[in-house]
């Protein structure tokens, strides 16, 4: 994303230096960080877009603000993750397509496991997931969490903790780059999602793992298709 700084808002490309900063410095969660105004003299960055960069790291679980006590690395929800909470720069390109290649992998196993072990319940479970995303798909942070919901029941179905626990990761990751690339928004249409949730569920109560891990490989393909269709109408959008 470097050839494509001028479309950016300040925050966001500030938001990336600070995860470099973090990565470079070899910062672990829990580690204290300099100060706002020390950020913003290591960065080269001006004091309120650092403090904006700041709120929006805070805000997406990547550094926590206390009060009275300073700024730190934020201890990760899921501890599975914190070997990739250094790594993850969510707001570059390259990383993003990774995560959707890594998505494909992941979630379409748990995918096909799921039609083949799933129990009555899960199986309900995963169905009334996807038809609440159907009826979120006007509300973008109802839809986020059912969402969520979907494809942490699918990967339950799974029977396999380690793929629960990198879905878990995954979905933390991708929420981390809508914040920051699409101020919480989500970056292509809830209505085709949510009816990619319902084919996913459905090949999953038929029992059939195959046509499982292709739905839920054309959702993610779907997904990134139009996370970069979105970024490509940004760049055209930008001042000449």
């Amino acid at each position: 994303m470097n050839d494509a700084q001028g479309y950016r808002p300040g925050y966001e490309v500030v938001a990336e230096q600070l995860l470099g900063y973090i990565a470079e410095q070899g910062l672990r969660p829990g580690d204290r960080l300099p100060t706002e105004k020390g950020l913003a003299e290591t960065l080269g960055t001006g004091r309120s877009v650092t403090r904006e960069a700041i709120k929006v790291l805070a805000a997406v679980g990547r550094v926590a603000v206390r009060k009275g006590a300073g700024i730190y690395v934020s201890v990760p929800s899921n501890p599975e993750a914190d070997s990739q909470v250094g790594y993850f720069r969510p707001t570059d390109l390259a990383h993003v397509a990774m995560l959707f290649d890594h998505r494909r992998l992941i979630e379409a196993e748990s995918a096909r496991l799921a039609a083949t072990l799933a129990r009555p319940a899960q199986v309900r479970a995963i169905r009334d997931a996807a038809d609440a995303s159907v009826d979120a798909q006007h509300d973008h942070a109802a839809f986020r969490q059912q969402d969520r919901l979907f494809h942490d029941a699918v990967a339950e179905a799974s029977g396999n903790v380690f793929l629960q626990s990198a879905v878990t990761s995954l979905r933390d990751f991708k929420e981390q780059s809508d914040r920051l690339l699409f101020a919480g928004g989500l970056p292509g249409s809830l209505e085709v999602a949510a009816q990619q949730h319902v084919h996913i569920a459905e090949a999953i109560a038929a029992g059939d793992p195959d046509k499982a891990g292709t739905a839920m490989i054309q959702h993610i393909d779907t997904t990134q298709s139009q996370f970069e269709q979105r970024i490509h109408d940004r760049l055209k959008a930008a001042p000449q």
